[in-house]
Order: C-alpha cells, then sequence, then structure tokens
C-alpha cells in the first residue's frame, strides 16, 4: 500500500497492484526516435506490469498499525514469511505463463535488497536492514535466477532489470507525493549501452515534463486508481471499513 500524506490532513492510498499497472503503462509507451522500445517487448512489459501482484495477496486484508491509526505503507512494513510466500506465489504465477516475464520479477526482487544491483545513481535508494530469513530468500531467488539464465542475452536482460529498476521508480515518484523537481539517472537510451539522465519538472495540472523524452506519445496521459481516507482511525474495523466504502479516484498525469 502506497499511503501519501495530504496538504488537508487526510490520507490518498494506492494499492500497489495499481501502481503496478501503471508501471506496466510507462513501459508500453517506452521508446521512440531516440530511445529503444523494450525488447522482447510482450515479455519485459508483462514483467512490469504484473512486477507487485504478489501483494494480491495482500491487499485483500490491509495491514494496519494499531500505533499509528492507519494503514501501514510499503517502506515501513515488516517483512514476513506471509511477504515471503507472496513474492515467491507471484514469479511462479509469471513464470506459468512466461518464464522471461518471471526471471524478471524474480531479480527485480532480489535486486531490491541488494540496492538494485547498483544500476541507479539517482535517486538515491537505502534499503532496510535486511533479516537473515529474507538475506535467505533472497539467495534462493538468485540461485534459481542462475539456473533460469542460460540461453538467455544476459547484457540485454540487465538492461531490461535496468528499466524496470528506471520504471519502477517513475510509479513511485508519481504515486508517493505530489510531483516535485528531480531527476533518475542513468537511464537506458539504447540496448548498445547509451544511458542518459532524465530530468522529471512538474508543471501545473499534473503535468510532468520529460527531458530527454522517452515516450512513444507526447503527452502521454496515464491514471493512477486511489481512495481517500481519513488521517487516523480508531481501530482497524474502522479504518477497512472506511476503505471499502471510499469511492475510487483517479491521479490522471500528463507526461510531456
Amino acid at each position: 500500500m502506497i499511503v501519501r500524506h495530504d496538504l488537508d490532513g487526510g490520507l490518498t492510498l494506492i494499492r500497489q497492484t495499481d501502481h503496478s499497472q501503471f508501471v506496466g503503462q510507462l513501459a508500453a509507451h517506452w521508446g521512440n526516435d531516440r530511445f529503444d522500445s523494450p525488447r522482447p517487448y510482450e515479455a519485459v512489459v508483462r514483467a512490469a506490469t504484473f512486477h507487485d501482484y504478489g501483494y494480491l495477496n495482500w491487499e485483500p486484508d490491509l495491514p494496519f498499525d494499531r500505533d499509528t491509526g492507519i494503514p501501514h505503507e510499503f517502506r515501513t512494513l515488516p517483512t514476513t514469511q506471509r511477504h515471503l510466500d507472496a513474492y515467491a506465489w507471484c514469479i511462479d504465477w509469471l513464470g506459468g505463463i512466461d518464464p522471461y516475464s518471471s526471471l524478471l520479477v524474480s531479480m527485480h526482487r532480489s535486486g531490491l535488497w541488494r540496492n538494485r544491483y547498483e544500476t541507479i545513481d539517482h535517486p538515491d535508494y537505502v534499503a532496510r536492514d535486511i533479516p537473515p530469513e529474507v538475506q535467505a530468500f533472497g539467495a534462493r531467488l538468485e540461485a534459481e535466477q542462475s539456473r533460469q539464465k542460460p540461453g538467455v542475452d544476459e547484457p540485454e536482460l540487465w538492461i531490461n532489470y535496468h528499466l524496470l529498476q528506471v520504471w519502477d521508480l517513475l510509479g513511485l515518484y508519481f504515486g508517493c507525493r505530489e510531483p516535485v523537481e528531480d531527476y533518475i539517472e542513468p537511464v537506458p537510451v539504447t540496448y548498445a549501452g547509451e544511458t542518459a539522465r532524465v530530468d522529471l519538472q512538474p508543471k501545473s495540472g499534473r503535468r510532468v515534463t520529460f527531458e530527454p523524452c522517452p515516450f512513444d506519445e507526447r503527452p502521454l496521459r496515464i491514471p493512477i486508481p486511489c481512495r481517500r481516507v481519513a488521517a487516523r482511525y480508531p481501530d482497524e474495523a474502522s479504518f477497512r471499513k472506511a476503505f471499502a466504502q471510499a469511492p475510487i479516484e483517479l491521479l490522471e498525469y500528463e507526461l510531456a
């Protein structure tokens, strides 16, 4: 769950699966006369679209923080065995559809515990303390990845992994708060190894300019479904009822 604290004192809540769909739209529209489109296109876009679908096993049962009176957000929620089982389920589920997509999602998950495998210089990423059981789970994922990689174009695979990190960070950039001036570096431009810094500049009306622009539509309009709730609840039942009753709204962004 992405929890955004609004200026009016309320909360905007975004499901991780909706964040995942937003990231998939970024991937689907990536590529133009300067930026290479993802390849293999369908497998990479599928991985981006479903990279966080392990949260399907969490979102029907939203975890609530009794100390704060609001739901746990993804950056503070303790990693438990239920988490690890959900991540493994998502990887296995995708593997039954497309092994390449599954491999990318597995690399994304293990990479989050290893500073995104040092692919991103900015924004800075600080991993939380990793308990031994999570380290062991990540090592098992990496061992399985090693068994899957023979026969795969590994330089291309790592560029696709890098792209997935860029798209995920953009999903968090738009989801976690209203956009601010920022940049992502390095960003893959071509499969030959060219990279660039992409600057993000917010304008009025939820419009953000990208320089250089990596998308095939200019402007590109993508919504994020969300729900708005109060800032605090006396108990878990009250929050869950409020969340269930909150109308689904759209945060609509224009990427130019």
